[in-house]
């Protein structure tokens, strides 16, 4: 992973010629101990209604999380949803669906994440459908032991299965799909289509997301310190909600 190229913020978003992707958790939100703790509050809400309609449509959250959380947390607003690491894509304009199914292939992770929680008090568990996660926020001398497991089990799926590491938690989910073939994806259909791709993150989940959208000739940006392949850097949550607001304002 290359060193950020710029080490200023972004230059100003475009509402009229910009499609823009965010990520949620340590993005939009402050990152919490537990999943259900990363509430968007009614500011953010409002803020990212206030951008949906000056894009004309062409916002997405792109995140590791199913999409029914992204719809929870944001309601009553609405949006373009990539959830799951690009396993189950929602365009803001269809209707709620059912959740994703259990995929029967994460069985044997379900086993041994479930007998790692056991042997490990203070982890947990997140059972997406599609995807498993091991959360070790609040027991972090588990680290090393959670990502021995879980490059164990990718290797005993022969390819099925990859490993995503993110902030305090590793998730097992079927190869194939990330963040930039969301991002690819969606670029390539309105209302994305013909602008330029933004997308805005701040681990290592979205590392995909920022080389799919360097190779469109888009804009990618990380929050926070330390390595990545973006092209640009804010340093926190606040700053990227000012960034956001200056372009309501414009």
């Amino acid at each position: 992973m290359g060193k950020i190229r710029a080490m200023g913020g972004p230059p100003p978003l475009d509402p009229t010629h910009d499609g823009l992707f965010l990520d949620y958790d340590g993005t939009l939100v402050a990152l919490a101990p537990t999943p259900e703790g990363a509430l968007a509050d009614e500011g953010v809400r409002e803020l990212l209604g206030s951008i949906e309609r000056r894009l004309g449509g062409a916002l997405a959250i792109v995140t590791g999380r199913p999409v029914d959380d992204i719809d929870r947390f944001l309601a009553p607003l609405r949006l373009t949803v990539a959830g799951l690491h690009g396993l189950d894509v929602r365009p803001s304009w269809l209707p709620p669906g059912d959740p994703p199914p259990s995929s029967p292939m994460l069985a044997p992770v379900r086993g041994a994440f479930a007998e790692f929680r056991r042997r490990h008090p203070g982890t947990l568990i997140e059972d997406k459908g599609l995807s498993v996660a091991l959360h070790y926020r609040q027991l972090p001398s588990a680290a090393e032991d959670a990502l021995a497991l879980a490059s164990r089990l990718v290797t005993a799926s022969g390819g099925t299965l990859r490993l995503q590491p993110g902030k305090m938690v590793v998730e097992l989910l079927p190869a194939g799909s990330d963040k930039g073939t969301a991002i690819e994806a969606l670029a390539a259909t309105a209302p994305f289509a013909g602008r330029r791709p933004v997308f805005v993150g701040d681990d290592v989940t979205d590392e995909a997301g920022f080389r799919a959208v360097n190779a469109l000739g888009g804009l990618s940006v990380h929050l926070g310190a330390g390595p990545s392949e973006a092209g640009h850097r804010l340093p926190d949550v606040a700053a990227l909600r000012d960034w956001l607001a200056r372009a309501v304002a414009a």
